[in-house]
């Protein structure tokens, strides 16, 4: 019987997950993230698979989805937010205590292929999954495939510049005015802020705008007029057949409605087919898709 383990390395939890060929969860387990230690991590990492394998009486493939990317250079670990991953030789680490191979994605493409396989986007061939939560993240599958690019940064619109903007906000990767500074929780909050709506947090912002507060109204806009921009370039690119929205601002249900209203003045088509969807699976999604980087049997 086909088992799949899937790993979520997040920056404050590590998560397991067992799925059964048909996608049946058999098991799910999760522990605090070692922070700033990379060894500590490692093993963690290890020890859930080794406890998961004990506990189901058979091994699996596993996969891994990190909130960064390996290099195409040197296979060591880059972009990451949890910082004391870059530089680091994760796969080969993993592979060296599991005595078998390790698949290692983007947690965002893990996400898009969660989505895509078993989701909100089922049986579409091109899929868009965006991630609006601390950052903004991107992933994209075509035709049940993660694609990753030459440079293994495929999907990551989240550090393209906003556009139609003169504010320009500085980002954690060095450049100014990035989708990632506007659309992410903390950018949501930043603006509020600096128009003059003092400083709540984002739930704050949303709960204020549907109970009528202007404020909180105008902010809330400006929010989804930057949101279809910025998809717009995405689907003006890859004209995905769907595009899934994950993170903690997925769950502001007007953003499904307003967004693809807007986006059609930025769009390069007289009609945009481009469907904007809620994803099925929730904070599940990263690490049911780091298992399905093994599709085929093990």
């Amino acid at each position: 019987m086909t088992l799949r383990l899937g790993i979520d390395l997040g920056g404050t939890k590590i998560e397991i997950v067992a799925l059964a060929g048909d996608g049946g969860e058999l098991l799910r387990r999760r522990v605090a993230t070692p922070r700033g230690d990379y060894l500590a991590t490692v093993m963690a990492v290890a020890g859930l698979v080794e406890s998961a394998e004990h506990e189901l009486g058979r091994r699996g493939s596993v996969g891994v989805g990190i909130p960064g990317a390996e290099s195409r250079v040197t296979g060591f670990v880059k972009n990451a937010n949890s910082t004391w991953l870059i530089g680091q030789p994760l796969r080969r680490d993993l592979q060296a205590l599991l005595h078998r191979p390790v698949r290692i994605d983007n947690d965002a493409n893990c996400f898009a292929l969660s989505e895509a396989t078993d989701g909100a986007a089922a049986g579409a061939e091109v899929v868009f999954g965006a991630i609006l939560g601390t950052g903004v993240g991107g992933g994209i599958v075509v035709r049940g495939a993660p694609l990753i690019g030459a440079n293994a940064i495929a999907g990551e619109w989240g550090h393209n510049p906003m556009p139609d903007e003169s504010r320009r906000p500085s980002c954690y990767c060095g450049r100014t005015g990035c989708v990632e500074s506007y659309l992410s929780g903390p950018g949501l909050v930043s603006d509020h802020k600096v128009s003059g709506g003092g400083a709540p947090g984002a739930e704050a912002i949303v709960a204020g705008a549907a109970a009528g507060d202007p404020a909180c109204a105008a902010t809330l806009a400006r929010y989804e007029a930057r949101l279809a921009r910025a998809l717009a370039q995405v689907i003006n690119i890859l004209d995905p057949e769907v595009i899934v929205l994950g993170g903690g601002l997925s769950n502001i249900d007007r953003l499904y409605d307003n967004v693809p209203r807007l986006w059609g003045a930025h769009v390069f088509s007289d009609h945009v087919a481009t469907r904007l969807v809620k994803n099925r699976h929730g904070d599940s999604s990263g690490v049911r898709g780091a298992a399905r980087l093994w599709q085929e049997a093990p």
